[in-house]
This record gives structure tokens, C-alpha cells and sequence, in this order.
């Protein structure tokens, strides 16, 4: 039984540029913008939340299943997916479409310009849960196109699949009343704290309120940890120190592949926050969204050591 990953699939080209924009930037100019930035230091990293989620699950073990859509230049990460034994029954290529593509300028304070392509993205919903060769087990609803967010939602509703809606990056295109149906729809709600707040503006809900729409209502704070609201109690999980830290690009995504795992297996809240938190901490320490190791033994020792007991069998 797979657990379902609904949601983008992008390469991200990330540039360094060895200086400061402010340096760069009059600001009695922006009304005629216009400037280069030379950038010796570039790479190109496999991205997007699906691919990301789904890079860790499998490395815990799990068995991710991908439901996205991607273009005419998705050769390289085609032959990733194939090398890591992710399987691409999920995928709907558009040969006329680009894959996503995020294009990431940063600087030494660590100010960043991004430019996002949604390509093949866009379209989203021509990939169908009703498709699938297989049921899931367990779907998250990460961010991807509008329709296709939509169209996920209550296909898996319809479905009788359980799942996560992690609307991200993705909540300013939806109004209040196109997010309700989505949350009602969904078992599970995972936002950060600034996406929370949104969320509360645009429902007219408070974070009460969105929580009794739901089984479980996750919300991340950054180095404060993360928030856990379910059966009319807020777990606290604590945030696990990093190594270093090298890049937050997809920690997120490594959060959620903790949340998904432990609830397909019914760990309780505090345990399964406390994966997801640690998971989080391992991916900062490297580079890229998809450069860290979270294989399952190395994951438990760590987290033993971090909060002093053994992950369920």
C-alpha cells in the first residue's frame, strides 16, 4: 500500500550572487529597473514538494506514490526517480509544457529573487486519483496547480482516502470560500505559523475553529518548533538543533514525509512530530531539497538520542 503524493514537481537552477542587491538596487530607480547580477556560482537541484516529500519517504522505506504532472524536459529527473525506485505510474507528461521550474538569485545576506514557471504544473488536474491502478493508504494535498488542488481534494474525499491539505505557497490563490470545502474535505491540516494566519484571515475561522474541521491541525514554527492541535489538545513539539545550517530549501517537505509517516503507521502526535521535527533538522544541514541522508536505522539512532526513546517498531 503506497501513501499518495498530490503536488509539484520543479527543477530549481539556484544562483549565488557574491555580493549584496543592496549595493546594487538605487532605490530612487526601481521605477526603471533594470540590472544584471553576475553569477560565477550556480547548480541545479531536482525539486518541488511532491518530489521532495516523496524523496523522503523513501528513504525512511516508505513507498511514495506521485501524482503530477511534468513536461517534454523531464529526462533527468525521469532517470532520478527510476535510480532512487520511486515509481512514475503517477505521473501525466505534457510534451508542449516545461516542467516547473523555480529560478533562485541569492545573496550574502541571503536575500533572495525568484522567478517561478509553472508549466506543466498548470494542469495539474489532468492527473486523476480515479486513475490509479492502486488505492492508497494515506494522500497529502501539497501545493500544485489551483484546479488540480481542488480536484485532488475531493477526488480523495470521494475516494474514502485520507489525507493531509497542505495548501503552502499555494494559499493566495484561493479565497475563503474556495478553501473550506478543501479543509472540510481533508483528515488532516498542515500550515506554518505566517500560513496559519492566513488562513485564519481568509476563513474568518480562528485556529480553534479550523482545528475542529479536522482530525489534526499541524502548524510549524520555524526554530520554535511546531504546534500540534488534536482531540482538543496541543502537543508542543520541540525543534531538534541542526549540525549546521546549510539551507532551509524544502525542510518543509521533509516536516510532512515525517507526518505522513507516522500517521500511516498510527503513531501517536508527539511521536510523530517529534520525526518530523528531526527530519526537518536533517535536511537544513545540506544543500538542495533532496542531498540529505534520512535512511530508517540512521534516522532512529538520532532519534533516541534526541528525545531519549526508540521509534515504535
Amino acid at each position: 500500500m503506497s501513501t499518495l503524493i498530490c503536488g509539484s514537481m520543479a527543477y530549481d537552477t539556484i544562483m549565488v550572487f557574491p555580493d549584496r542587491f543592496k549595493h546594487h538596487i538605487l532605490p530612487e530607480q526601481i521605477h526603471m529597473l533594470s540590472i544584471s547580477f553576475l553569477v560565477p556560482e550556480m547548480r541545479r537541484e531536482f525539486g518541488g514538494c511532491a518530489g521532495n516529500i516523496a524523496y523522503t519517504l523513501k528513504a525512511l522505506g516508505d513507498d511514495p506514490l506521485i501524482l503530477a504532472t511534468v513536461g517534454s524536459d523531464f529526462g533527468p529527473y525521469a532517470a532520478r526517480l527510476d535510480r532512487l525506485g520511486i515509481s512514475r505510474d503517477g505521473l501525466r507528461e505534457l510534451p508542449e509544457h516545461f516542467t516547473g521550474q523555480c529560478f533562485i538569485t541569492t545573496d550574502l545576506d541571503d536575500n533572495q529573487i525568484n522567478a517561478f514557471h509553472p508549466g506543466a504544473m498548470n494542469f495539474a488536474h489532468f492527473a486523476r486519483v480515479a486513475e490509479l491502478q492502486a488505492k492508497p493508504q494515506l494522500a497529502i494535498v501539497a501545493p500544485d496547480g489551483k484546479q488540480g488542488m481542488q480536484e485532488h481534494c475531493a477526488e480523495l474525499k470521494a475516494a474514502g482516502i485520507p489525507f493531509v491539505f497542505d495548501p503552502g505557497q499555494g494559499l493566495p490563490m484561493f479565497s475563503g470560500d474556495e478553501l473550506l470545502p478543501m479543509i472540510d474535505a481533508a483528515d488532516y491540516l498542515a500550515c506554518n505559523d505566517y500560513e496559519a494566519q492566513m488562513l485564519i484571515q481568509k476563513t474568518s475561522l480562528s485556529l480553534e475553529g479550523l482545528a475542529s474541521r479536522v482530525r489534526a491541525l499541524i502548524v510549524t514554527l520555524g526554530g520554535e518548533g511546531s504546534h500540534i492541535y488534536a482531540d482538543g489538545v496541543r502537543h508542543d513539539i520541540p525543534v531538534v538543533p541542526a549540525a549546521t545550517l546549510a539551507d532551509p530549501t524544502g525542510c518543509g517537505d521533509a516536516f510532512r514525509a515525517g507526518l505522513l509517516y507516522g500517521i500511516r503507521r498510527g503513531w501517536d502526535w508527539p511521536t510523530t512530530g517529534r520525526l518530523a521535527s528531526l527530519l526537518g533538522s536533517i535536511k537544513i544541514a545540506e544543500r538542495g531539497p533532496q542531498n540529505h541522508q534520512a535512511d530508517l536505522a540512521t534516522v532512529a539512532a538520532r532519534f533516541e538520542q534526541a528525545f531519549g526513546y526508540a521509534l515504535p517498531a
